[in-house]
């Protein structure tokens, strides 16, 4: 297996349910702010709804942060619609849910199955330039959590803008970061 972090997130084009309309969503749309790209399995399951509503619970907090929240699955925008539309917990939903109907990005960012041809939850976040720096992909059974999303894409935007320093585990906006050095080696 080969490492996703740093590379580019793959050209593509599909369609989308957002904003009550089916609309194109391409790469180029993405690029100029942050980007999650939140991988599920199918619309109308178990686990799904309660991810996708903790996303849309935390929706705002996403945008004040300069990102953009792109929901992904093998269904049509079709599907998207209704389950929308049928679904008290997907109706909070106000980012882009995207249509992988032929599977290319869920290849793409390896989280296929290939033997029911859904995505595995994986939860990617792409800086402006369209690069992947965080990765994170769970089982079907597994469900995630948006605060900690939240806290990794803040750790994430603060090491892009300052790239001496690093920030340690449960680090949080204000809390002490670390600048790697020799000074260090031996010493936390």
């Amino acid at each position: 297996m080969k490492t996703i972090i740093n590379t580019s997130v793959p050209d593509f084009a599909v369609e989308a349910y957002t904003d009550g309309q089916f609309k194109t969503i391409s790469r180029a749309d993405t690029l100029g702010r942050w980007a999650v790209y939140f991988f599920y399995p199918a619309d109308f399951t178990f686990v799904c709804p309660t991810e996708l509503e903790d996303m849309a619970d935390a929706y705002e907090k996403f945008k004040e942060l300069g990102v953009e929240v792109y929901a992904v699955s093998t269904d049509s925008q079709f599907s998207h619609k209704a389950w929308h539309d049928s679904s008290a917990a997907i109706s909070k939903v106000k980012f882009p849910m995207l249509a992988d109907k032929t599977g290319y990005l869920s290849e793409a960012f390896g989280v296929l199955d290939p033997e029911s041809f859904m995505a595995y939850r994986g939860t990617f976040v792409a800086n402006p330039e369209g690069k992947i720096k965080i990765a994170e992909i769970n089982d079907n059974g597994i469900g995630r959590n948006a605060d900690e999303l939240l806290r990794r894409i803040e750790a994430a935007q603060f090491v892009a803008e300052h790239g001496d320093q690093v920030c340690p585990a449960r680090w949080r906006p204000g809390a002490s970061t670390l600048k790697p050095g020799i000074d260090l080696v031996g010493k936390i």
